[in-house]
């Protein structure tokens, strides 16, 4: 779907963007303070701090890029994190979810797809798959 795009480059963001949870835990999307953000980025910049050349550089380069949302390859990631985010608790048990879920999971990622007719599409399949948890787990 995204030809002129470096999927390489998507993959790599998908897989590093986490890197900082790491260091500072996984605080849930809806929880995450200002102070939790600059946390996580100081232990972010320790970690690449740390390591080798040409590594450093290629990693800080890549976060700075993703954190700047201004490359398709950056639109894209973003976009497919949101919804990995849905598509996780559409798949565990309702029971698990907080109240405030029920309402973030409709719409959460929904922005971030929007740039793209394909991923827009994505992201709705996955809000009918939740509007649908939710009217089946209410009976």
């Amino acid at each position: 779907e995204f030809p002129h795009a470096d999927m390489n480059r998507v993959i790599k963001m998908c897989l590093v963007h986490d890197i900082g949870e790491a260091f500072t835990g996984d605080v849930p999307a809806f929880a995450k303070t200002d102070a939790d953000e600059l946390m996580e980025q100081e232990a972010l910049a320790a970690f690449t701090a740390g390591l080798p050349e040409p590594y450093q550089s290629e990693l800080a380069a890549l976060f700075l890029e993703m954190d700047a949302l201004e490359t398709n390859e950056a639109r894209i990631y973003k976009a497919l994190d949101k919804m990995e985010a849905v598509l996780q608790h559409n798949e565990a048990d309702i029971g698990t979810w907080l109240p405030l879920e029920y309402r973030e999971n409709l719409d959460y990622g929904k922005q971030e797809a929007a740039f793209s007719d394909y991923l827009a599409a994505l992201r709705e399949m996955l809000r009918r798959n939740t509007a649908r948890k939710i009217v089946d787990a209410q009976g």
